[in-house]
């Protein structure tokens, strides 16, 4: 705006000296006109003489005057002093560690853009040191679940192997059944290890995703005859539906085929009882949406909310006894939302469905276009 410069700072204290003067100078003439007025009047008469007779009448004026500009400039700028003040106050606070104290913001000043920048201040500072504990948080729960789940299977390798090495079994068979088991929990071992090493990676940003046009249709439809063998193991058949022929996304197509292994896996894992496992793929709004449902057992409707949450187990058929780690579905929401899309569950008594988002491939203006002819 053009009169911006009426709400400054500087403009205030020329306003105020220059209000202060004119009403310094108008209440030593109200003044100076009264004395005339009382010069004749007794008992005001005599001290008035001696003191324009002695000091004189200007002097007298002159230091009245100054005194009630001083009166007049104090009074009149003390809202701002006094503003200034309970901003050197909040500076204070916040010196002590009082992240929750706010300046009311009086004026559009520059004190007023003062307060407005310490409130952002003193909200992201406080926003920064919440986020801090609760990554300290995170990481002791996850030091806290990762040992939990490494201590379970590796007690049971120890003692197995406590009892091979004091040679305390019956013949070879039970040897190699004790082997049997310390091997499979081993595997367990490292699958953990594996996905915690991939989760923290995801969850740090230290791998690049590697950026690439795919055709998601044609992607799945290979990744589930990929399954096959785990299809007719688990006594399932896949169904994989879509209205068209292709659909694009820009994906790093290995770290999407780890995502969507995650979701088919523990579709299979516990939805074995529904025999079917059904993949529907579309697009609308800008997004390429995959549904891939399973008939199985529903998850707990207090417990969908935190399916996606690292070392996550609804009941006990969802611990690592049954080749579950607990990461999975964490490592998938963490690499659907590295690609910029979105991913959910709804679960109920007929199926549990999980949808992914993904934004769809944009056609970049030096993309060579095909011309098909007519």
């Amino acid at each position: 705006m053009k009169f911006n410069f009426i709400y400054t700072m500087r403009w205030k204290f020329l306003s105020v000296f220059a209000l202060s003067i004119a009403s310094a100078s108008v209440t030593a003439f109200i003044g100076y006109r009264l004395g005339l007025k009382l010069v004749d009047v007794e008992p005001f008469d005599t001290p008035i003489k001696w003191v324009v007779n002695h000091i004189g009448s200007l002097p007298v004026l002159v230091a009245v005057g100054i005194l009630l500009f001083l009166i007049y400039f104090f009074l009149f700028s003390r809202k701002m002093f006094d503003y200034l003040e309970e901003i050197t106050r909040g500076l204070q606070e916040i010196s002590q560690g009082n992240l929750s104290y706010e300046i009311t913001t009086q004026s559009s000043d520059e004190l007023g853009a003062l307060a407005v920048h310490f409130n952002r201040m003193t909200k992201k500072l406080r926003k920064s040191i919440e986020e801090e504990r609760k990554a300290e948080r995170t990481k002791n729960e996850l030091i806290t679940g990762v040992s939990h789940d490494l201590r379970t299977p590796l007690t049971s390798v120890l003692g197995y192997l406590e009892l091979i090495e004091t040679d305390r079994y019956k013949d070879e068979v039970e040897l190699r059944y004790y082997t049997k088991i310390a091997y499979e929990k081993t595997k367990n071992l490292k699958k953990l290890i594996d996905h915690l090493f991939e989760y923290t990676s995801l969850s740090d940003e230290g791998i690049k995703l590697h950026m690439k046009k795919v055709n998601i249709i044609g992607f799945l439809k290979q990744l589930t005859e990929e399954f096959n063998p785990q299809f007719k193991k688990a006594g399932m058949s896949c169904r994989l539906a879509s209205g068209d022929d292709s659909i694009y996304v820009e994906a790093d197509g290995r770290q999407l085929m780890r995502a969507y292994e995650n979701i088919i896996s523990n579709a299979i894992r516990y939805g074995s009882g529904g025999k079917y496992i059904d993949i529907r793929i579309g697009s609308t709004g800008g997004e390429a949406v995959v549904e891939i449902i399973n008939y199985g057992e529903a998850i707990p409707e207090r417990d969908l909310p935190y399916v996606f949450e690292r070392f996550y187990r609804a009941d006990k058929s969802r611990s690592s006894q049954n080749g579950g780690t607990g990461l999975g579905l964490a490592i998938t929401k963490s690499i659907i939302e590295l690609h910029g899309g979105r991913i959910s569950v709804r679960s109920d008594r007929r199926e549990t469905a999980f949808e992914t988002r993904l934004p769809l491939y944009q056609v970049s203006s030096q993309e060579p276009q095909i011309k098909k002819d007519r």
